[in-house]
């Protein structure tokens, strides 16, 4: 057996006779047992691989295997060795929460018994056991969320797809379910997690994949993406913008990196942080800028994100057609 979940090779798919380009040669190599990231806007291409390696999309070209089944040729093994989380819960909500759960696994032809003892057990892990005997239109999109999780759970996979499964939750809900996922792990399940939101691949995932526009700009662990940046973020604050586009001039020099201007606040990463700041203050001084405020802190990966595209993670809007680009807002300005 392969040490990895999922082996996907130069993978390639496009839409509208191939006028559209939503994966250009992306190879992903998923270790078992852990959660992998696959990070990047909405349009990036990451719901297209998941559709992919759940063979609910075949590949334009290149090859993929899941659980070591081939998703073009093996598609119905694949099916039965995965979970599959989307966007939005897909639960009926005019069954209950346990008969949610126990269609599913009647739909999978699971032994009536085992599906009965499974969906209170799962009903009990996700905290929704008060709620089993309610009809889902009752219940709160967290709650919803993680049913759906449950539902994809039934039939005790030993891979699960989550594709941005905390869109759209309020924080709690977030923190919950991302308790729940490490819960899972810890327990031998491997997950791949697409997602936008840079706090949740920091936290959750070991490996990272960062897609823009179908192609793979960066991989390797969140910790080693901020140590290529630098090791520092200085954040300069202007009293306006005036002051912040004259600012954001005068420090050029001070890093290789170019300097980020949102508003009134300037940003650049730096390798040494005091002696930087002492340099653009002393730059500052002499033109006569006086700051609002300065702070150094270290590199997130919206920093990351920042530095390899030119736009943080949520400054895009798509519509999701196959992970075609709609249109975007404008990217903030770079110096």
């Amino acid at each position: 057996m392969s040490e990895f979940a999922v082996e996907a090779l130069s993978i390639v798919r496009t839409f509208n006779d191939g006028e559209v380009r939503a994966l250009d040669d992306v190879t992903l190599r998923v270790p078992r047992g852990e959660v992998f990231g696959l990070l990047g806007p909405n349009g990036s291409g990451k719901t297209t691989m998941i559709r992919i390696l759940s063979t609910i999309l075949a590949p334009t070209s290149g090859s993929a295997r899941v659980n070591g089944f081939d998703v073009v040729k093996q598609a119905a093994a694949v099916r039965h060795s995965i979970g599959l989380a989307g966007q939005y819960a897909t639960v009926d909500e005019n069954l209950t929460g346990f008969e949610n759960l126990r269609m599913i696994g009647l739909l999978n032809h699971l032994d009536k018994g085992y599906v009965v003892k499974r969906a209170r057990e799962l009903l009990e892990q996700f905290g929704l056991s008060d709620a089993a005997n309610r009809t889902t239109k009752t219940y709160s999109g967290g709650m919803r969320r993680r049913l759906d999780l449950g539902a994809a759970l039934v039939a005790h996979p030993p891979l699960l797809f989550l594709d941005e499964p905390t869109t759209g939750l309020d924080p709690q809900s977030r923190q919950d379910l991302w308790a729940i996922i490490e819960g899972l792990v810890e327990t031998g399940t491997t997950v791949l997690l697409t997602t936008q939101y840079l706090e949740e691949a920091d936290r959750l995932a070991r490996q990272l994949v960062v897609l823009d526009h179908g192609k793979i700009i960066a991989e390797g662990t969140s910790q080693e993406m901020k140590t290529r940046l630098g090791n520092t973020v200085l954040s300069l604050s202007f009293a306006n913008i005036d002051d912040a586009s004259r600012g954001s001039a005068l420090i050029i020099g001070i890093s290789s990196t170019p300097a980020n201007v949102d508003g009134t606040v300037v940003e650049i990463t730096v390798d040494h942080g005091p002696s930087a700041a002492a340099d653009a203050l002393r730059r500052l001084d002499g033109a006569r800028i006086t700051l609002a405020g300065l702070s150094l802190r270290e590199p997130s990966l919206d920093d990351v994100f920042l530095s390899l595209t030119g736009h943080r993670a949520e400054d895009e809007a798509f519509e999701q057609d196959g992970d075609k680009p709609k249109g975007r807002r404008g990217r903030k300005a770079r110096t």
